[in-house]
């Protein structure tokens, strides 16, 4: 089962909706452990699917309409969008040292943090952190006061601009938001250019293999295959209550998504490996960084890719193999 994952550019919207998760066989060994075997299947929300028949999906507006009429901005581009605002109370860490980050949402009407959200992916807020030249990356999830106040260690490793993106569904809303603000990072500055493309991560024993390419204005197919020691891993362990998690995030300004598999880990169709499949469409060229979040043997593992819709620049060369980025998690 496949659905559209759409990647706009500035003035088109950005939607998307993921394919589910499947597996395909494979006459090597499969990697399976005894603990993997009692792993329960977690339940997963099927928000993205729920907008496939407007063909868009994610946490932020589809197009209005063909034919170039207005449309919404991309997520993660606003700091306030819907009624409500990211308030970062903190705005500037030191890099190297770990600091409490803090912020609120707040209801623009009232002018109070929110308190109630609606869960989904078994949270009630996704956090992002990632630096504008998309070599560090963080997926956390932060802990929130009676009082609505969010708070989490961080410690990033190298000085720059960073973008820090709240991804949540205020209770009673009917769509969720992704909103996005800047933050600094204090010391010795050198912008590192954007990795090369490549078809393959490399994630500690881990090797995971981008199939497909991302095709402006038509919808292709993307295959994640992930290994380790040269073996399918065929038992992926739910996380968050999915076999995989993936954020684009788009070179220059940052545009994000954050899509999810629509099959459910023990839905008795979805297999938890060696394969994780989309089908993407963007309909523009442009350069976009992939992050894919996996978990298996207990651990939440990112794979990051590089990807070039409408092909790579001229001045662009492959490598063979890219090694994972500064990437982390604060779960």
């Amino acid at each position: 089962m496949h659905t559209a994952l759409k990647l706009t550019t500035f003035a088109a919207a950005l939607a998307a909706t993921f394919g589910a998760a499947y597996g395909v066989g494979n006459a090597v060994d499969p990697v399976v452990s005894d603990d993997d075997k009692t792993a329960e299947a977690a339940q997963h929300g099927g928000h993205a699917a729920d907008k496939e028949k407007d063909g868009g999906g994610g946490h932020s507006g589809g197009a209005e309409a063909a034919g170039g009429h207005a449309a919404e901005l991309p997520g993660g581009l606003q700091i306030s969008e819907g009624g409500y605002t990211l308030d970062l109370k903190t705005s500037r860490i030191e890099a190297g040292e770990s600091t409490e980050l803090n912020f609120a949402i707040v209801k623009n009407s009232t002018g109070r943090n929110v308190t109630a959200y609606q869960r989904e992916h078994e949270k009630e807020l996704h956090l992002i952190v990632a630096s504008r030249d998309l070599t560090v990356y963080r997926h956390l999830h932060p802990t929130r006061a009676a009082d609505g106040t969010w708070s989490i260690p961080v410690e990033l490793p190298k000085a720059g601009g960073y973008r820090v993106f709240a991804d949540f569904k205020p209770k009673g809303a009917a769509e969720g938001l992704t909103l996005g603000s800047d933050l600094a990072v204090s010391g010795p500055y050198k912008p590192a250019e954007l990795p090369k493309a490549a078809p393959t991560a490399i994630v500690d024993d881990y090797k995971v293999t981008l199939n497909g390419e991302l095709r402006p204005g038509a919808a292709s197919e993307l295959q994640l295959n992930v290994t380790k020691s040269g073996k399918p891993v065929r038992n992926l362990q739910p996380y968050l209550g999915a076999y995989g998690h993936l954020v684009a995030l788009r070179s220059g300004d940052l545009a994000y998504l954050h899509v999810h598999p629509n099959g459910e880990p023990g839905d008795g169709k979805t297999n938890p490996g060696p394969q994780v499949s989309f089908t993407a469409t963007a309909p523009s060229k442009g350069a976009y960084r992939l992050f894919l979040d996996f978990k298996h043997e207990g651990k939440v593992r990112t794979a990051a890719f590089t990807v070039y819709a409408g092909g790579a620049p001229a001045t662009a060369e492959p490598t063979a193999e890219e090694h994972g980025s500064e990437d982390g998690h604060g779960h």
